[in-house]
């Protein structure tokens, strides 16, 4: 059955997250992490609930509105993981089988990603280093350019997504962690990628979890 539209966050007077302490407790992290998009990284199907064009919705730019007035964005604690993860050197991606990769690509260029000064305590960043200094300092992003690791979006099984993004970066599928809503994605750790299961968007909660599950994979 079909997923009804979620309400949308509103992704304003958020008070800053903390950095988890497993980011900086100098155990083995994922080199990549990549996530689907749809009722992963925001609450809704953009091939089905989101009608071109898009505009932004607000002033920042963390929502969008499109053709019939809906408005879109991501899950609350999106920006301050994407920030968190980027800062503790680990790479990112998406793998997204949508029916409209265009429109998904769109959404990540119009939605905005607040300076990690916004969305995480200054005092949990201590020992990142220089770039955690370099980004309090920082303007917003556009969240698509957060994926350094690639983007494969497109209808496709998610197994051909991980192979092209593996070819890309040249990170062996072991040290890579997965975050999707559906099971049926689980068939990507036939590659040695380890799935973690999100069951209402993606949380500091579950990447919590999906690193403790990535380490004891590996014996950690």
């Amino acid at each position: 059955m079909p997923k009804k539209l979620s309400k949308q966050p509103t992704l304003t007077g958020n008070t800053p997250a903390s950095l988890p302490p497993i980011l900086k407790d100098g155990l083995p992290l994922p080199r990549a992490i990549v996530f689907d998009l749809d009722y992963t990284l925001w609450p809704f199907w953009v091939d089905t609930h989101v009608y071109p064009p898009l505009r932004a919705a607000n002033p920042e730019r963390s929502a969008c509105v499109d053709k019939v007035g809906e408005t879109f964005a991501f899950y609350d604690d999106v920006p301050s993981i994407l920030h968190g993860l980027s800062l503790a050197g680990i790479r990112l991606g998406v793998a997204s089988r949508t029916h409209a990769p265009d429109l998904g690509r769109e959404m990540l260029k119009q939605l905005l990603v607040p300076p990690v000064s916004s969305v995480l305590d200054e005092s949990s960043l201590e020992g990142l280093g220089e770039k955690s200094k370099k980004d309090k300092a920082g303007k917003p992003r556009k969240a698509i350019e957060f994926f350094d690791a690639g983007l494969e979006i497109y209808p496709s099984s998610k197994i051909r997504h991980f192979e092209t993004l593996g070819k890309r970066t040249g990170i062996p599928y072991n040290e890579m962690l997965f975050f999707d809503d559906e099971s049926r994605n689980r068939d990507t750790e036939s590659l040695g990628v380890t799935m973690w299961l999100v069951r209402d968007g993606v949380t500091w909660n579950e990447i919590v979890d999906g690193i403790k599950e990535w380490r004891r994979r590996r014996g950690v």
